[in-house]
């Protein structure tokens, strides 16, 4: 499975050119005036994963094949979007596709760079576009609640629409609902508000290591877990970089690691996915699934087949994988299980599959 985020913000926060950054590309026409983005891009990137070479090497393999992440690049939203301002309710059901969204936030000062607003205020900012999903999901809320339409809902979507349309009335957490009601039943309903959230606050060069009076404030009001700090013009210089440059101009301004591999590992996080490899001689391959998930879910990734005929799955960690150079060497020392319909796939299991055709 590949998993989706898109970018959201108002106009000119920087959303296309940490697009462009992300996706090593142009795809995305950055320019200073709103609504440069119309359709939304989407650019497919390859998760960086340091244990697939170290697989590869052991296993000999011919090529390696990460799994991969989809960035949107959507178009900003303003004030008034769920009544059809700017650009709005297009947007708005271009987000209804995302796995996450991914909340640009505007926290540096330039006189270069039009602000939609009078002043530069990350807080103000995010209540504004989640003002515009609340108002998006009451609309869609009471039009599926319709003595008309409601015949046509399941008792289920009925609850999540009922408690979605309670909370957000008055003004309740609505991330109760994930607690209430399984994540398949949620993503089916459609609704904006609930989705997994990463807050991207966008920084000048200066602030990228250690924020600033902005990101200090945004970060009191919605807290750390879900935040980073990230400068889009800066990832996109590092684009132009060869490994060493890059290595060199990110010891040099602070940074640790870059915005994508930043935004992965909280996307991963939010989203509760794991990894598992197979590797052989032909490739070494990383596959992403959700956390808990079974064997037999696990091989269906591959294919369908694999998890109709399932008998078993050979199963080396990457750890034991690497430490004794292979499969062979792994059976041979007991560091190969075999692993039946109930296996619950470790994040890091090498895995091979045998199943019936």
């Amino acid at each position: 499975m590949s998993f989706k985020c898109g970018i959201v913000g108002l106009p000119n926060v920087g959303k296309s050119t940490l697009f462009n950054a992300l996706t090593n590309s142009s795809k995305a026409q950055a320019a200073n005036f709103p609504f440069c983005t119309i359709d939304p891009n989407v650019g497919i990137v390859p998760v960086p994963d340091g244990r697939l070479e170290n697989l590869a090497k052991v296993s000999k393999s011919k090529k390696i094949i990460n799994t991969t992440i989809s960035f949107v690049d959507i178009a900003g939203l303003v004030k008034g979007a769920s009544k059809g301002e700017g650009l709005g309710n297009k947007f708005l059901s271009h987000i209804r596709e995302v796995d996450a969204i991914i909340h640009m936030i505007r926290c540096f000062d330039s006189d270069d760079i039009q602000n939609v607003n009078s002043s530069v205020d990350p807080v103000r900012d995010l209540e504004i576009i989640e003002t515009e999903m609340m108002l998006a999901d009451i609309e869609s809320i009471q039009k599926r609640l319709e003595k008309n339409n409601k015949k046509n809902v399941d008792e289920e979507q009925l609850k999540i629409l009922e408690t979605a349309l309670d909370c957000i009335n008055n003004d309740k957490d609505i991330s109760i609902l994930k607690t209430e009601f399984n994540k398949k039943q949620l993503n089916q309903s459609g609704l904006l508000s609930i989705k997994p959230k990463i807050f991207v606050c966008n920084v000048d060069e200066q602030s990228v290591a250690n924020g600033n009076n902005y990101t200090k404030k945004f970060i009191n009001n919605f807290g750390n877990d879900n935040t980073l700090i990230v400068s889009a013009d800066i990832e996109n210089q590092i684009n132009e970089l060869n490994i060493d440059e890059k290595k060199n101009y990110m010891e040099m301004i602070g940074l640790r690691e870059t915005g994508l591999n930043m935004l992965i590992q909280k996307g991963y996080k939010i989203l509760e996915l794991d990894t598992y490899f197979t590797s052989g001689p032909e490739e070494t391959r990383a596959w992403t699934i959700q956390k808990n998930c079974t064997a037999p879910k696990a091989a269906g990734e591959i294919h369908t087949d694999f998890e109709k005929g399932f008998i078993r799955a050979e199963t080396v960690s990457y750890d034991d994988f690497i430490s004794n150079d292979g499969w062979v060497n792994s059976k041979t020392n007991g560091k190969m299980r075999l692993e039946g319909k109930d296996y619950i796939v470790k994040d890091g299991d090498v895995l091979n599959f045998r199943f019936n055709t």
